[in-house]
């Protein structure tokens, strides 16, 4: 097979429907083909009547017979195309040309799949973004994992990504910072401390003052004030900086720039934002404070820039940050921020319009809150160390591969349960066991054949199995190409393990109903030919969200 059917399938719908005179309906929501839960519905389905029943004002079952009329069956290797239910149409295809997507599996190996919707384009996918104050908590890692997974398939799809995190080193929060270690320097020194409100109190901050202890004694308290302070202020960010980077690194995540908030002061470049503004007249004084005319670019209201005590709030920086990322020449800008940053859409795209950059080049996805269950109750708090759970808390319990996973199971925008105790099982019922498992199965077949005297070779000859009984098989992977396109374009890693989640069952469905190895030898190498393919497709979809593949379990 050289030439993707399912693809073909979807051009030929796209070019009927275009003709039809709505192709603006799918310029912006293309035509998706399912499979039916139900076979007697065929092997895909589409709702794309449905869809058109609006802009067309007929009734859906007109417009898909309309549709159905104009398939060129044949050329598509359809064996049937019929109308069911309420409009949905439903395509059979020829299961024998079907299994030509095994050899192209075969021959593309991890390139199957690979889609060039991205042109190249140079993406900025700014993600976790936590300030250096403390260990990355449960809902940083779901951040972390969605931009990794969501930079890992827009690259399969063709676009050139850049990965970044945007370091918090400037501010309140950090002198914030500086002050907690200080008194907690003092506590370790066994002289009087006050920790006030808005510092930090986790225990990586006591960490640090006997980290300083040890490593200064007592001469920090000989320093002036503003001396302690810059000093503090630098140690605390580069230690809890490093730990960060570590926590990452060990969850699979790695970045191309991390951005310091502080270069941004150096340069100059949040003064220049500021005068560019103030120069074409988004400013104004109220109260003592200078506010920006956000309001008049879609935001509820204008929104506060410098406080009356002279201080910037995160508004201006903010809006610098993503001026300088437009100026480096990325063709389009995606923030992975927390669900508190709902309000913040509208204030920062106005904000860069207004300083002169594009705010249609910016895309922020939202990402909901996370609960951990375990024994069927919510926990808020590390067993371990009685704060709030840490990404390495998680780790520790269930395993990298079994979080990521999960973190990526469901769309961003929904909220998420960590069950645990599923996450540990070993057992079908946890969708990464069952992956894993069905990638490990394989491997064991392939690894049992020389004990069977049968050499590992694969073939294109697939004469001596039912085609039916592949069949599902086949449809699942032809799927691979539209899963990636649409979870890229769309920013729906959740595809992609949803997808795993099919082929995982296809697989375990076959392995169940045939014997693979048989005393025929070329029936033996064509069924291990389709598990090989399988085997691929699994391992590089499940590196796409970054779970591991094993060979055995």
């Amino acid at each position: 097979m050289t030439v993707n059917v399912l693809s073909e399938l979807r051009k030929t719908l796209t070019s009927i429907v275009t003709a039809m005179g709505c192709g603006e309906v799918i310029a912006k929501d293309p035509i998706v083909l399912e499979i039916p839960r139900d076979k007697a519905h065929g092997d895909y389905a589409t709702n794309i009547a449905m869809r058109l029943a609006k802009t067309m004002r007929k009734n859906p079952l007109a417009i898909a017979n309309q549709i159905v009329e104009r398939i060129p069956k044949d050329e598509l290797y359809l064996t049937e195309v019929s109308v069911a239910g309420a409009g949905f149409i439903n395509f059979t295809f020829d299961a024998s040309y079907l299994l030509g997507v095994v050899e192209d599996v075969i021959n593309l190996k991890e390139q199957y799949g690979n889609v060039n919707i991205g042109n190249g384009q140079k993406m900025n996918l700014e993600f976790v973004s936590a300030n250096p104050t403390g260990y990355l908590h449960v809902g940083h890692g779901r951040g972390a994992a969605y931009g990794d997974s969501l930079a890992r398939i827009m690259i399969k799809a063709g676009f050139d990504v850049h990965r970044e995190h945007y370091v918090n080193d400037a501010g309140n929060q950090i002198t914030n910072l500086a002050l907690s270690i200080f008194e907690r320097y003092k506590e370790q020194l066994g002289l009087p401390f006050q920790m006030e409100d808005g510092f930090y109190f986790g225990k990586e901050i006591i960490e640090l003052a006997k980290e300083l202890v040890e490593k200064y004694n007592d001469e920090l308290l000989s320093y002036d004030e503003k001396k302690r302070l810059s000093f503090l202020r630098k140690y605390g960010t580069d230690a809890l900086l490093a730990n960060l980077k570590s926590d990452l690194k060990a969850f699979g995540v790695e970045f191309d720039t991390w951005f310091s908030e502080q270069s941004l002061y150096d340069n100059q470049e949040v003064e220049i934002a500021l005068h560019t503004l103030t120069e074409k007249g988004y400013t104004y004084e109220q109260d003592g404070a200078v506010w920006l005319k956000t309001s008049l670019f879609g935001d509820e209201k204008d929104r506060v820039i410098i406080k009356s005590d002279g201080t910037y709030t995160y508004v201006l920086p903010d809006i610098a940050y993503h001026v300088n990322k437009l100026n480096r020449g990325f063709d389009h800008l995606i923030d992975v921020l927390g669900a508190d940053h709902h309000g913040y859409i509208e204030r920062i795209k106005a904000g860069v319009e207004m300083a002169g950059g594009k705010s249609g080049l910016i895309d922020i996805e939202i990402l909901q809150m996370v609960r951990v269950i375990e024994d069927g109750v919510e926990i808020k708090m590390s067993k371990r160390s009685g704060k709030a759970i840490t990404l390495a808390d998680l780790m520790e319990q269930v395993g990298t591969s079994a979080l990521r996973y999960f973190y990526v199971s469901k769309s961003l925008g929904t909220h998420m349960d960590l069950d645990l105790d599923l996450m540990r099982k070993q057992s079908n019922e946890n969708p990464v066991f069952y992956a894993q498992y069905a990638h490990a199965r394989i491997c064991s077949v392939i690894k049992n054949l020389a004990k069977n005297n049968i050499p590992y070779q694969l073939t294109t000859t697939f004469d001596q199995i039912d085609h039916q009984r592949v069949k599902g098989i086949c449809k699942t992977l032809l799927k691979y190409p539209s899963i990636i396109e649409e979870a890229a374009s769309k920013r729906l890693v959740h595809k992609v393990t949803q997808f795993i989640d099919e082929l995982s069952y296809e697989l375990h469905s076959y392995y169940n109903d045939e014997k693979i190895i048989t005393d025929n030898k070329e029936e033996t190498l064509q069924k291990v030919t389709i598990l090989t393919a399988v085997k691929t497709v699994l391992k590089d979809a499940l590196s796409l969200i970054g779970v591991e593949a094993p060979e055995a379990m």
